[in-house]
């Protein structure tokens, strides 16, 4: 079957979970899918049918030909085991969590074999792809059937993504420190606030740029990142020990050998 006829707007496609990322997810497949999302969360009706999309039950989402999970990592077992009895042969599943190796795990342990399985990562959030995402990363991890050169090559060609494709550790163990440090970095100075905004410097400018690009996700995303990933406590930890011996550099009682008397 050729790439054209296997992706195009007559396949369906569900989203399970319409948050923010859900929702971006609908914006740039629009024009390859016929799109159908569900979401538990009362009061989403206007936010679908302003995207065109079809706000529908559990059961008629995952009976898509491809259905993608948008919800909460803390949620990948529940959602998995509900699915898996109505997932029809042939189905592609992904799903697009920020961590990698507890989804994956979950997907090939409860997910029925005749689906194909391909975790991803969309190194980009609402904010930061809020003017278009031509040009950004996502990572892909496949793990299941024969789908992954289809996949990579529709981020490529359609979405005009960088494609990175790696297993779920190689993921976990590089965005312990990619997200796991720019979150904690940013929840920190955000309770340093208010920061200055006049006399700031390009690099400080930068780094609020960077702040405001997760400043506004959901806990359950934090969550993930510092308690889901395996890899995030060793790094975490390194960075605040690494933080305390250079405090305790700037602090050392040696200030007698630049001849300066301590008061």
């Amino acid at each position: 079957m050729s790439f054209e006829r296997q992706f195009s707007k007559r396949n369906t496609l569900g989203i399970i979970g319409f948050g923010a990322f859900g929702r971006l997810i609908a914006e740039h497949l629009f024009a390859h899918f016929d799109l159908y999302a569900y979401d538990a969360t009362a009061g989403l009706e206007r936010k679908a049918a302003d995207r065109g999309i079809t706000l529908t039950s559990l059961q008629e989402v995952a009976q898509c030909d491809v259905v993608v999970l948008a919800t909460p990592v803390s949620c990948c077992v529940e959602v998995a085991k509900s699915i898996a009895p109505i997932c029809r042969p042939g189905a592609l599943v992904l799903d697009v969590g920020s961590v990698k190796v507890q989804p994956s795990e979950v997907m090939r342990e409860f997910l029925p074999h005749y689906v194909h399985i391909v975790a991803m990562h969309p190194l980009f959030g609402p904010e930061s792809g809020r003017d278009g995402i031509a040009g950004l990363k996502i990572a892909i991890c496949p793990l299941r059937g024969c789908r992954r050169r289809l996949v990579a090559r529709f981020l490529r060609v359609q979405l005009g993504l960088q494609v990175i494709e790696t297993t779920p550790e190689a993921h976990d163990r590089e965005a312990a420190t990619v997200q796991g440090l720019t979150h904690l970095i940013g929840k920190v100075l955000l309770e340093m606030g208010p920061l200055p905004t006049r006399m700031t410097t390009r690099s400080f400018d930068l780094l609020v740029e960077a702040i405001s690009m997760v400043q506004n996700d959901a806990p359950e995303v934090f969550d993930a990142i510092e308690n889901a990933n395996p890899y995030a406590r060793d790094v975490r930890r390194r960075f605040f020990r690494l933080a305390s011996d250079l405090n305790w550099e700037l602090e050392r009682p040696d200030l007698q050998e630049c001849g300066v008397s301590k008061t």
